[in-house]
Parts: structure tokens; C-alpha cells; sequence
């Protein structure tokens, strides 16, 4: 994967955009047009604060269905997805929670976004949802089948979720690339707003010999400087939001502190000037 060629930077900040509840979700409000404002608001934020994409995800489905999930889900995402694109220029990619990759890389190569995340995308995980089995042999050949160039971005060891056995993290990073063949992989901490170790983020970068390592979790103006020294990107949510609740919506000033913390951190000026303020259609 060639952030350069995705991201117009080769170390990209990528904002998340948590949708509302959606339809057949538990806490679903019966109104979409409230999801679709909530996601527009969000997702114009993060591109004026400066970052280089944005991923969709439906964060407050929960409980998640383990794959697949509802039409209703697929049809919403895909008409909020669109909703942004008129707004922003910025890359745009999406999850759809917990794993349905496939409904994830339909949606995408329907609406031309960039590309997706997968929690667990090879091996067995065991979650809150039961035991997961990654299915990237399925999800390469629909790929294929589509026509498609959506990245695929895959979790290892993903958060919220235990291995079944003991798996070494370099073993687990080059299965995801060699065997999986992810285009770029993310490491993550335990839980959502909790960062990988430096330690980890090491191995895996050492692990995968050049393909893209994110850091997928608990990123802060805090601690991004020192993360993003063994990581080439970072995907960020919680810290952006007001008071760093992640169950509000994203605070402005939050996402331009947090994106100046991270830029000067970086040391090539070639990034720095891929960066406009503002990435938006008017």
C-alpha cells in the first residue's frame, strides 16, 4: 500500500467518524436524518482540522453482530458515505462492525472510498461476540470478482479480543501480510481508547518489512509523538471528542491540537506541505 498515492502523505492521520445508532440497531432512534447530520458535522471537522482520511464505522450498533449485518445497515452507511463525500475531498474508508468485511468492501467499491477495516481478518479471536474466524481468503477473491482496488487495512490481535492459544505478534504480523495479504496491518491496544505498547508497535514494524503499520488505538496530542516514532499512521477517535468522551461528538479544537502535536513530531517537510488547512467542497 502506497500511502503517498492514497493519503497524499506518507504518514497519514486518519479521524473516525462513530456513527449514531443505526437501523435494526438495539438504540436505534428511528431517525436517520439525525445520524446523517451528526456524521456530516464530524466528518467536516476532521478535515479542517487537517486530517489526511476518514473512516465510517457504525460504533454505537452495539451489541454487534459477529458478520453479517442487516441491509438496513449496508443501505445506511452507503447513503451517509455519500452524504460526506459531497462535503469532503479527503480519503474516506469504513468498518462495519464487528466484522463484516464483506458488506464493508461492497459499500466501498459501490461509492469509490479508498478503503477498509477488518478486525480480524485471518486466525481465530475469540470476542464478545463469540468466536470470529477471519475470512481473507473469501474477501480477496470477492475483491477480485468486484473489480476493485479498495486497501484492505487488518487488525492483528485486535482490541476487545483474545487469540485462541498463544500467538507470537511477529508471527501473527507476517501471516497477515504474506499469507493474508493485507495491504497494510494495525495494532491496537486491549480496549478502545487504550494505545499499543512502543514495545509492540516495534515488533511489528519490524515484522512487517515495509507494509503499513497503524496504530489503531488510544492515540493522544499526548502520546502521538512517541507512537508514531515505530508506526507510519495513526487512527484516531476518543481523544478527538469533547472531553475525550467518545460518546460525544468531535471537538474541533481537539482535532487541530492533536493533528499540530503529530506534525511536529515528523521531521520531513515534504509532509508538512502536503497538508492543506482546509478539504472541503463549498
Amino acid at each position: 500500500m502506497d500511502l503517498y498515492q492514497v493519503f497524499k502523505t506518507r504518514m497519514p492521520i486518519i479521524g473516525v467518524v462513530h456513527l449514531l445508532p443505526l437501523p435494526t440497531s438495539p438504540r436505534w432512534g428511528g431517525n436517520l436524518k439525525a445520524v446523517i447530520d451528526r456524521a456530516e458535522q464530524e466528518a467536516t471537522a476532521l478535515a479542517s482540522g487537517g486530517v489526511d482520511g476518514i473512516i465510517v464505522e457504525n460504533f454505537f450498533d452495539a451489541p454487534f453482530t459477529k458478520n453479517q449485518v442487516d441491509p438496513a445497515v449496508v443501505s445506511a452507511m452507503t447513503v451517509i458515505i455519500q452524504r460526506i463525500q459531497n462535503l469532503i475531498t479527503i480519503p474516506i474508508g469504513l468498518n462495519v462492525l464487528r466484522n463484516d468485511a464483506q458488506s464493508a468492501l461492497a459499500i466501498a467499491s459501490c461509492v469509490q472510498a479508498q478503503f477498509i477495516r477488518v478486525n480480524v481478518f485471518n486466525g481465530i479471536m475469540a470476542t464478545d461476540q463469540g468466536l470470529i474466524e477471519g475470512e481473507a481468503h473469501q474477501l480477496l477473491r470477492y475483491r477480485r470478482e468486484l473489480g476493485s482496488d479498495v486497501k484492505i487495512m487488518a487488525d492483528v490481535l485486535v482490541k476487545h479480543a483474545r487469540p485462541l492459544g498463544i500467538i507470537n505478534l511477529t508471527n501473527a504480523v507476517q501471516d497477515t501480510i504474506e499469507r493474508g495479504l493485507a495491504d497494510a496491518v494495525i495494532l491496537s491496544g486491549w480496549a478502545t481508547g487504550s494505545p499499543p505498547s512502543q514495545e509492540d508497535l516495534e515488533l511489528a514494524s519490524s515484522a512487517a518489512k515495509g507494509t503499513p503499520v497503524f496504530i489503531g488505538s488510544g492515540a493522544s496530542w499526548a502520546n502521538i509523538a512517541k507512537l508514531m516514532q515505530a508506526a507510519d499512521g495513526v487512527i484516531v477517535s476518543s481523544s478527538l471528542k469533547r472531553h475525550g468522551r467518545r460518546e460525544l461528538p468531535i471537538d474541533p479544537n481537539r482535532v487541530n491540537q492533536f493533528v499540530e502535536a503529530a506534525r511536529q513530531s515528523w521531521n520531513s517537510p515534504e509532509d508538512s506541505k502536503s497538508i492543506s488547512p482546509l478539504k472541503l467542497h463549498f
